[in-house]
């Protein structure tokens, strides 16, 4: 009998076009992100991040009391317990904030009676102390690097308005929390990316929820994911003037050196998400007295379309939109984990309702028929 080759036609490079598993949380067709069956414009116009997380994690959308009772518990969970707070205080903070997040998402489940509790309710008690709680944790880092005060959130306001009043010190502009938290939805999910595979992946082998998400914030440490929006402020730091612009892009394409936030595996026609962002970026630089750096972005988004017909990405324009906003550079990967850990656990409730552990295969290319000798021998 002839041996089957499990390998014939193996697909390397990323898992490229391969299709690991079903899903009804997000989907890309074409050009177009869509959550739960809502395109991402139109949730981008008219929801909230709130109403965006109760999406993706019931399959519909709340009504007006459920919203508001969903909204409350949120905000009743955001506040660090006065223990947990004593120890991230002695966590170092000469580090990058993903690995301090990675370690301070970790110690949060010593402090999660439900920790240990695989059920569909225990996860979605956790679910809501997570998602609530991302946001103070990212914040209470920039204030204990900074030896500030560590703020409590506010009673009866949003995620994006206590981030911003938890980062600052001061009650945030109406117009700016509005960005904000529309930024907080574009970044919600996005199909089977990295971090959202990393989650189910660990998902898989019925680990626990944090355990999960501390998966995904590994994933999305990397710079090419979630770190992508980080090193395009770099880079726009770099090239310092609108003249250097052009001339960047074309020693990079000389060179065959990749342009941070420029160009998508699956979006060949535009990322929708870049296309809201590239709006929020002139905006938001005009208004803070930068323009150029809207306008460096905007040639170099335009010169990369023209000279390889590869567009921007979500990281693209965040970053400039971030820092208008008066965000530190490196807090902008920690913000993509407060807005993406709503994703996170919805791609991990819908690997717990239909699991099958995670195991695929390699293709071999190693040495073979190899026999051991002593150290003398070799």
């Amino acid at each position: 009998m002839a041996e089957v080759n499990i390998y014939e036609g193996a697909i390397d490079k990323g898992l490229e076009g391969v299709v690991a598993c079903t899903t009804a949380v997000s989907f890309i067709v074409g050009n177009t992100l869509i959550y739960r069956g809502y395109t991402i414009e139109d949730l981008a116009a008219n929801s909230t991040f709130e109403e965006v997380t109760y999406l993706l994690w019931n399959g519909r959308m709340p009504s007006k009391s459920e919203l508001e009772s969903f909204t409350a518990e949120l905000n009743k969970n955001m506040t660090l317990d006065p223990a947990y707070v004593s120890v991230l205080k002695t966590l170092p903070t000469n580090v990058h904030p993903m690995a301090w997040l990675r370690s301070a998402v970790s110690l949060m489940s010593h402090w999660d009676t439900d920790a240990n509790d695989n059920s569909h309710e225990a996860n979605m008690r956790k679910a809501v102390r997570l998602t609530a709680k991302m946001g103070s944790i990212v914040t209470a880092f920039e204030a204990i690097r900074n030896k500030r005060e560590i703020l409590t959130p506010q009673a009866g306001k949003s995620i994006a308005w206590n981030f911003m009043y938890m980062l600052k010190g001061t009650e945030p502009e109406a117009d700016i929390v509005k960005l904000f938290d529309t930024c907080l939805i574009l970044h919600a999910d996005h199909e089977l990316n990295c971090s959202a595979f990393a989650t189910r992946v660990t998902t898989s082998s019925l680990s626990d929820l944090h355990s999960a998400v501390v998966s995904a914030i590994g994933a999305l440490k990397g710079s090419l994911h979630g770190g992508a929006n980080e090193q395009v402020m770099v880079m726009l730091a770099k090239i310092g003037t609108i003249e250097k612009a052009q001339q960047f892009v074309k020693d990079a394409l000389d060179a065959k050196e990749k342009v941070m936030g420029i160009g998508h595996r699956v979006y060949k026609d535009g990322d929708p998400r870049a296309a809201i962002l590239r709006k929020f970026s002139e905006q938001l630089t005009k208004k803070m007295g930068k323009p150029e750096l809207y306008q460096i972005s905007a040639l170099i988004d335009d010169t990369m379309q023209k000279e390889k017909g590869l567009m921007p990405n979500v990281d693209f324009y965040s970053a400039t939109v971030y820092h208008a906003m008066g965000i530190p550079t490196d807090i902008f990967t920690p913000i993509f984990a407060v807005s993406r850990i709503a994703g996170w656990i919805a791609h991990a409730n819908e690997q717990y309702e239909k699991n099958r552990i995670y195991r695929p295969r390699g293709k071999w290319q190693g040495k073979e028929n190899l026999t051991w000798k002593s150290a003398e021998q070799r």
